[in-house]
């Protein structure tokens, strides 16, 4: 009785908790909130962390904080570094949404990389009810990316979804609402900063920040040529001179750096593919890849894709939102009434209640 009074005035929240950023949705609102997974802490005379930042203005302060004030991403690759850092951001997020410090126990459904370990989860949930929650669900997330970009996953049609996030890439295989064979491939968005970081270095002799790799990537980075794309002036730090230079990076610059990590994201997906179950062969060629993530916005990838894997490509509506909006509609379908079973096909078996 008493979960059920709790149950009648709580707000239910969904969270896509990623390497990069955090979205959150509040059931019958959808997305309320989305920031980036950073936290910017200082610590007092004593050694005490207070919180300075959190999203947004935290990552803005990156690389550029006096040696008391540490910025610091709690997710990598996927889950969890710094229990104790996420737990205070999850806390200043969800006090942010209901504007205020009190609020009433809600029941959360979070997303996770496919395969992570019970450890790892009972790491995550513990954190998540730590911060006020009366239930925590768990969602894997190549399923709730499959939702989110409108795939109707409980029909007996296999289906593919590629999610290249900010630490993982996830590749799913679906069909009768369940993942028929998955992975989670610790390639991704960061991989593809890293790896212009270090081929700036390598051909340049130029140091350049992890940001500044990021803005690169977001607005010219292709894998194909593209007529449209015009080159980009970046600012280093030379290895010879130590002093700041200007550098023009070219197309074909960008496309070097991030043609590795794109040609090992794809040949997981073909060997994925290739391991299918035969039955599921012939919907895979007709239905096609769904890419969702923040990755699938890189240029011309749907066409390298499309020529490496023989296979349609299509891209989800709103690929950086996909997994968001996937965690919000499975967050929906708790005790769903008209259709009990979808319950059953999001969420991962060991739920907590």
């Amino acid at each position: 009785m008493f979960d059920f009074i709790i149950g009648k005035i709580s707000k239910d929240i969904a969270i896509d908790l990623g390497t990069a950023n955090t979205i959150i949705s509040i059931r019958g609102k959808g997305i309320v909130l989305n920031e980036p997974s950073f936290v910017a802490l200082r610590s007092d005379c004593r050694g005490v962390e207070h919180i300075v930042a959190v999203g947004q203005m935290a990552k803005e302060m990156e690389y550029k904080t006096p040696p008391n004030i540490q910025v610091i991403r709690p997710m990598k690759k996927g889950v969890i570094s710094n229990v104790e850092v996420i737990k205070k951001m999850l806390r200043f997020f969800i006090e942010k949404i209901h504007n205020r410090k009190i609020f009433i126990k809600p029941r959360v459904v979070v997303c996770v990389p496919y395969g992570i370990t019970n450890y790892e989860k009972n790491v995550l949930k513990q954190s998540i009810y730590d911060v006020g929650a009366r239930s925590v669900f768990l969602i894997e997330e190549p399923i709730a990316a499959a939702l989110g970009a409108g795939l109707a996953i409980e029909n007996t049609e296999g289906r593919v979804v590629v999610d290249i996030g900010g630490g993982t890439t996830e590749i799913g295989i679906l069909s009768f609402g369940g993942l028929v064979s998955s992975k989670s491939v610790k390639i991704a968005g960061d991989t593809l900063d890293e790896a212009i970081v270090e081929y700036v270095k390598s051909r340049y002799n130029l140091v350049i920040s992890e940001k500044s790799a990021e803005d690169i990537k977001i607005k010219v980075a292709s894998i194909t040529n593209i007529k449209e794309l015009n080159n980009l002036m970046v600012t280093g730090k030379s290895y010879s001179s130590e002093l700041f230079l200007d550098k023009r990076l070219t197309q074909m610059d960008i496309q070097e750096a991030i043609q590795k990590p794109i040609k090992e994201i794809t040949k997981e997906i073909k060997t994925l593919i290739a391991n299918m179950p035969i039955s599921l062969a012939g919907d895979i060629v007709k239905n096609g890849i769904m890419l969702t993530g923040g990755g699938a916005l890189i240029r011309g990838l749907k066409k390298y894709l499309l020529k490496s894997l023989k296979i349609p490509i299509h891209i989800a509506d709103e690929p950086l939102l996909a997994v968001a909006k996937g965690t919000a509609l499975a967050l929906e379908n708790i005790n769903n009434e008209k259709n009990p079973d979808l319950e059953s096909f999001y969420f991962i078996k060991d739920k907590v209640f």
